[in-house]
């Protein structure tokens, strides 16, 4: 049921509430809780946790990534200690980990309930959401408590939303709580596929998912707004007293804030037009370009979802687009561009890939060897899009504002000072539209986690 994952040591120091239980088994007898001198001690934190969207998972550049492990990484660091993650199969056995000792600190997107507070303490909030019903725009839905039981209903068991769903009960007759022993985003994903109609999910974890399942959607909130925390032992008193001295602070504020935005913002913004269309379009146009996509990356070292992503935000992988300037194809190149690439017909899949594949490449070769990954990547599609020179003077401009120019969570703050009338006239290359590839860019990311989702 445990696994643990990997050690992590400092170089890798930087930078939810699926399936949550109420109650579990008893705590193990004899089990050996550390508190903090002792993990200080052995110089590691063992963090329990999920892999999962909202919380850890490793990324397309192989690094490890995730709102819970940016946090408890930063956590980690601040004590100076390496960090052991130990991956559990549901948030039951999150919570399972940290009472028998495996772990010492869980940080799965738990929410506080008053059962889990009796067995565990928890840390002042990290997040807040609210518990709602989500069904499948296309099937049978409930669009209020009282509808709940005409719709196929089911939640994780001994989780959070059985407890609201039990209470609720109470005052509600008719309405049963059915349970599985199945994660959160496995019920959404049976609720996109049409074998469930309705389940209940925090608030973030919807956002995220809706993105790879965009016919679904959120009928009504369960809950007000919830507390998410870190969970550890109750004896861990010292741990519990740093994790909420670290979590006071100002910088800690600023970090919670910046990887809120970094993994939630985007789900802030979702177009379900364009995602139901592109999901679709995975089924229909992406089998025809597949091996393209394969070969190229292969040739030029670009990962092949992402180009296949940068190509659907081009083209839609319609290799006869054409816009009103005059690029065309998959990966709408310039007449120039083609060339100057050896692409001789901009309407060849395999040519226009290949030669938007060499580009991409070429525009990772002309940042310094300080950029690392994936920053290199996403400073190079913006470059794709505006050009090298617009990214050069954006480059000087976050230099004089003491933001770092390798940076892509700072340079998208950056870029769309370049249409600032007070700015652009002081720029090497003049005016440009800064905003363009701060978006372009972010639907590429939506779009490669979607596909990668779909292609799994």
């Amino acid at each position: 049921m445990y696994r643990t994952l990997l050690a992590l040591g400092a170089a890798w120091l930087a930078g939810c509430g699926a399936g949550d239980i109420s109650t579990g088994p008893a705590d193990p007898p004899g089990a050996e809780v550390r508190d903090l001198n002792a993990i200080k001690a052995a110089g590691v934190l063992r963090v329990a946790t999920r892999n999962a969207p909202t919380t850890w998972y490793v990324d397309r550049f192989g690094q490890p990534a995730g709102l819970e492990f940016d946090r408890v990484s930063a956590f980690a660091q601040s004590l100076g200690l390496s960090l052991e993650l130990v991956e559990a199969d549901s948030t039951a056995s999150v919570l399972e980990a940290v009472a028998s000792g495996r772990a010492d600190l869980a940080a799965a997107g738990l929410t506080v309930t008053p059962a889990r507070a009796e067995r565990f303490a928890f840390s002042k909030p990290t997040l807040q959401i609210t518990e709602q019903v989500i069904c499948n725009r296309d099937g049978a839905r409930a669009k209020s408590l009282d509808t709940l039981s005409s719709v196929s209903l089911k939640v994780a068991r001994r989780s959070s939303y059985a407890d609201t769903l039990t209470t609720l009960a109470e005052s509600s007759p008719g309405l049963a709580v059915s349970t599985a022993d199945a994660t959160t985003e496995s019920l959404l994903r049976q609720v996109w596929s049409k074998t469930l109609d309705c389940t209940v999910a925090d608030s973030h974890i919807f956002a995220l998912n809706r993105r790879y399942f965009p016919t679904l959607i959120a009928e009504f909130p369960l809950t007000g707004l919830r507390d998410l925390a870190w969970a550890m032992p109750l004896q861990s008193t010292r741990l519990t007293k740093a994790v909420n001295t670290w979590l006071g602070k100002a910088e800690t504020a600023a970090l919670m804030s910046a990887t809120q935005t970094r993994y939630l913002a985007a789900t802030e913004e979702f177009d379900f037009v364009d995602m139901r269309a592109f999901t679709r379009r995975i089924d229909e146009r992406y089998p025809k370009l597949d091996r393209h996509f394969q070969r190229a990356g292969e040739t030029h070292n670009v990962d092949p979802v992402l180009l296949a992503a940068q190509a659907y935000q081009e083209s839609h992988w319609d290799p006869k687009a054409k816009s009103p300037t005059g690029v065309r194809g998959v990966m709408m190149l310039t007449q120039p561009t083609a060339k100057s690439l050896g692409v001789t017909d901009r309407l060849d899949p395999r040519q226009s890939i290949n030669g938007g594949s060499e580009y991409l490449a070429k525009m990772k070769g002309r940042f310094s060897d300080e950029v690392k990954e994936p920053d290199l990547t996403y400073l190079a599609l913006a470059a794709y899009n505006i050009g090298r020179a617009h990214m050069h003077d954006a480059q000087s401009l976050a230099r004089e504002m003491g933001k770092s120019p390798y940076e892509w969570e700072d340079m998208k703050t950056v870029l769309p000072l370049l249409s600032d009338k007070s700015v652009y006239p002081k720029l090497k290359y003049g005016y440009a539209r800064g905003h363009e590839p701060v978006r372009y860019v972010a639907r590429i990311q939506t779009y490669s986690d979607v596909l990668v989702e779909h292609l799994e």
